[in-house]
């Protein structure tokens, strides 16, 4: 606790130094990944202009590069081409972000981008284990919990198997972001055969955030469509928040901003936090800022709110 303690209280001035550096105002992004890559992979084009269809009586499968619409992305041919391209975009827009992947993975980005990276580890129904987790937060080896991909094995964020890292990550009082949203269009037919759209729903935080009302929690991907759900959970449950990772760049621009709207209009304003979700397409980045940043309902202080004050509020790092 005493090494969180003293993160957090050198975090604090992390952005007025950084400001110093660039004419952009700084950025904390909620949902970056430090990933692997074997070879260039065609990301297609983003936003989308409409999902696929398939012919059910085929193979089902896509290419991100069909799709129809307006800025591609690329991935690097090698990881460390995608850590140089990825840390590159974030020095250029000012970022600090917090950074899931592989463990060893995260400690070679954090190591590469210093005080910019926030390291946080993800994990699924295969773990790493409650304890091990301990060990990493109390070293400062991670100051975050995040993604957990448990929606990819059909598994609700309600289960009784979640419980003991939503006891942790409250004892320990570390933020935990949750995957409840989109995975790829077709996701159970593509690899992930438990994936469930339905457990997408925020209602399903309900009786968690009741057991533990210290925890720090966000909703990634800002449950997405379910937008009614989402209303009513962030109603009801103040200290709940979301990131908008990949709704904002990948989704059709309308949809995106019909939902964003949406939120915005019910009174969630500041509890709507900038994400990317890059994956290993360092272009997602800008093509995320630009998203919230051209958005004409949004006024001046809404998209600073959204790139970087709510943020900084919930990871308690103070404002510039």
């Amino acid at each position: 606790m005493r090494q969180l303690a003293v993160l957090a209280a050198f975090l604090v001035w992390i952005p007025l130094v950084i400001a110093q550096e660039t004419e952009r105002p700084p950025i904390i992004d909620m949902h970056l990944h430090a990933s692997e890559v074997n070879g260039p992979v065609d990301g297609g084009c983003v936003p989308l202009d409409s999902f696929p269809s398939w012919d059910a009586k085929l193979s089902p499968t896509y290419s991100f590069g069909s799709f129809n619409c307006a800025n591609h992305l690329m991935a690097p041919g090698t990881s460390e081409e995608l850590m140089t391209a990825t840390l590159a975009a974030i020095n250029k827009f000012n970022i600090t972000a917090v950074t899931s992947g592989p463990p060893d993975t995260v400690d070679r980005w954090k190591k590469a981008g210093g005080p910019r990276i926030l390291p946080a580890t993800d994990f699924d129904a295969k773990g790493p284990a409650p304890e091990e987790l301990r060990i990493w937060i109390k070293s400062g080896r991670i100051v975050a919990l995040a993604e957990i991909g448990n929606q990819y094995d059909g598994i609700p964020v309600n289960s009784p198997s979640l419980e003991p890292y939503f006891a942790l990550a409250e004892e320990l009082d570390v933020p935990i972001g949750i995957h409840m949203g989109p995975g790829p269009p077709g996701a159970p037919y593509l690899g992930t055969k438990e994936y469930r759209a339905r457990l997408s729903s925020l209602l399903l935080l309900e009786d968690v955030l009741v057991r533990h009302p210290k925890l720090r929690v966000w909703a990634m991907h800002a449950g997405w469509p379910l937008a009614d759900d989402a209303i009513a959970t962030l109603y009801a449950h103040p200290q709940l928040y979301v990131d908008i990772g990949v709704i904002d760049f990948f989704l059709p621009r309308t949809e995106f901003y019909n939902y964003l709207k949406r939120l915005i209009e019910a009174g969630f304003e500041n509890r709507i936090m900038f994400g990317s979700d890059q994956m290993i397409f360092p272009g997602a980045i800008s093509a995320a800022i630009k998203s919230v940043e051209s958005a004409p309902f949004l006024t001046e202080q809404q998209k600073r709110d959204i790139l970087y004050n709510n943020a900084a509020r919930f990871l308690r790092l103070g404002h510039p």
